[in-house]
């Protein structure tokens, strides 16, 4: 995402100053050329040519140095050697002015000049002083021609100076002013760019951490944002320039809402590979049909888990109220079909609906012990699995649980390091029903052992894997369908309910079950668990 960067137009003091001091260079070249050059003989240097020529000369070297220096020194000097500066500058505008008739020489109101740029440059008080010495000296100038004699006869010098100084007082005045609220604007400018900046930035780090992914169009389908969140659940990897057509089938997606506004199917398949899900939605940033297009992708995994704790919860409530309502009378019934076969005068037919009505109760509670077992089941708390260290200790503690005779022979295959992330006590119940269920059906050849428990990591998908393989029929393809429904069972003493809970305690830990054949042949539940770095 890009990152906001205000445009900065504040006040700077020091290119004012480097401009202030270009524009006075300029201004004594100008002077000079003229002067030497007799362009205005009537007006530059008219009373003391030779005081004239001087005062421009060393104005002009003055203010290259000066020039020099700043493209030099990038800082604003201090208000001492500022003040020292106008101080210069105000002597040298006065001798070219004395030089060149006084007052009443327009080349006096050069000062007005030097007095804003005071009011910008210096401080308060200091300000003033400089505009008032302006003032004095201007003044100064007059009252000494009159003294000399050289003040021309019903001359209005006086007035001159007077509208002058006055002039000079009034532009410090005002660009002080002017420089004070400037400063004051260009503070709450930048306080508010800075809070902009910092809002911005907190919105970026919110849109960065959301476990959502935002995805950003432009009006011909390139991606210009996308956070981190869209990147991971549609593959994108490390690719700061994704386009759109790396995924086909969120591109038509795209394509058909932009045509309709309707989305067709709201899951995406992000890898032809992987068995991740990611729910898609989408909207416009404004009312313009030709705007950006704003893409919501979210894992449909993790929204599945949720559901699933909402359904589980519901579904507690439920079983219990059914617990209590089924529970008393069917113990009622299993006890008096077990006192009904004590009576040794009952006859054999009897006696054969009595253990058909015992068998049925078992297997009504049985049901209800199901039901009340997936209800109560707590929330999933998925942890870091090393699979090729615990599944020899789980086929140990099952095969332990088995009496002598029926003890099976189990196979491990999981020879590199796999870590997954699954509830441990979940992902125990979960196999236990597979092996139960694979043992009963599984008929290996001699030699061969009765169940395989094969663990890996997909090389397409970085996904880890348990497969749950035995040597029996298989599922046939009409009931393929309705292999995990609940109830759904091919036995008449089966409840129905073992696969169902194996899928939603896969689904409560964002892992995926599913049944296939392998390249042998062979019957498999392949169960796809989550990526270990997965946020769960």
């Amino acid at each position: 995402m890009k990152s906001f960067t205000p445009i900065s137009t504040h006040y700077n003091p020091f290119e004012l100053l480097r401009v202030y001091t270009s524009y006075r260079t300029l201004l004594s070249l100008v002077l000079l050329i003229m002067f030497q050059g007799k362009l205005t003989p009537n007006v530059l240097g008219t009373d003391n040519p030779e005081l004239f020529l001087y005062a421009s000369v060393g104005y002009t070297i003055f203010n290259i140095s000066t020039l020099i220096l700043l493209w030099r020194v990038r800082f604003l000097p201090s208000q001492k050697l500022l003040f020292s500066l106008f101080i210069i500058e105000i002597a040298a505008v006065v001798l070219l002015m004395h030089s060149s008739g006084g007052a009443a020489n327009a080349l006096g109101y050069l000062l007005l000049v030097a007095a804003a740029a005071g009011g910008m440059l210096l401080r308060g008080q200091i300000a003033f002083f400089v505009a008032a010495l302006a003032s004095l000296a201007v003044i100064s100038e007059t009252v000494y021609r009159a003294l000399t004699g050289t003040l021309p006869n019903n001359s209005n010098a006086f007035f001159s100076a007077g509208v002058l100084g006055a002039l000079i007082f009034i532009s410090a005045i005002i660009f002080q002013y002017l420089t004070k609220k400037i400063l004051v604007s260009n503070q709450e400018a930048l306080s508010q760019a800075s809070h902009a900046a910092h809002i911005q930035k907190l919105a970026q780090q919110i849109v960065e951490r959301m476990r959502t992914g935002i995805m950003v169009l432009d009006k011909n389908n390139q991606i210009t944002m996308f956070n981190d969140a869209a990147s991971k659940l549609l593959g994108l990897g490390n690719n700061n320039s994704p386009q759109l057509s790396g995924s086909p089938e969120l591109q038509e997606k795209v394509e058909h809402w932009q045509k309709t506004k309707k989305n067709p199917s709201p899951i995406l398949h992000a890898d032809s590979d992987s068995n991740d899900e990611v729910k898609v939605n989408f909207a416009k940033l404004d009312q313009d049909q030709n705007t950006h297009t704003l893409i919501f992708l979210e894992d449909n995994r993790a929204i599945t888990q949720q559901a699933q704790q909402l359904k589980l919860a519901s579904l507690g409530r439920l079983t219990a109220s059914i617990a209590h309502e089924i529970r008393n009378p069917l113990a009622a019934i299993s006890h008096a079909s077990q006192l009904l076969s004590e009576d040794s005068s009952l006859p054999p037919a009897d006696k054969r609906l009595v253990e058909i009505i015992g068998s049925h109760t078992q297997r009504v509670n049985q049901i209800i012990e199901n039901i009340l077992q997936l209800s109560r089941r707590r929330i999933s708390t998925p942890q870091t699995i090393r699979l090729d260290e615990w599944l020899p200790k789980f086929i140990s503690d099952y095969s332990a649980g088995k009496s002598s005779k029926d003890k099976p022979f189990i196979d491990c295959i999981a020879a590199d390091p796999i870590q997954a992330k699954f509830d441990l006590g979940q992902l125990q119940q979960v196999l236990t029903n597979l092996c139960d269920n694979g043992l009963r059906y599984s008929h290996p050849p001699a030699h061969c052992p009765n169940l395989v428990l094969e663990a890996g990591t997909d090389t397409s998908t970085q996904q880890p894997y348990i497969k749950v393989i035995d040597f029996g029929d298989g599922i046939s393809k009409e009931n393929l369908a309705h292999l995990f429904e609940p109830f759904f069972t091919t036995e008449n003493t089966g409840s129905g309910l073992g696969l169902y809970i194996c899928k939603e305690l896969c689904e409560s830990n964002q892992a995926l079950i599913s049944y296939e054949h392998t390249h042998e042949g062979l019957s498999c539940f392949h169960i796809h668990l989550a990526h270990p770095d997965k946020t769960l």
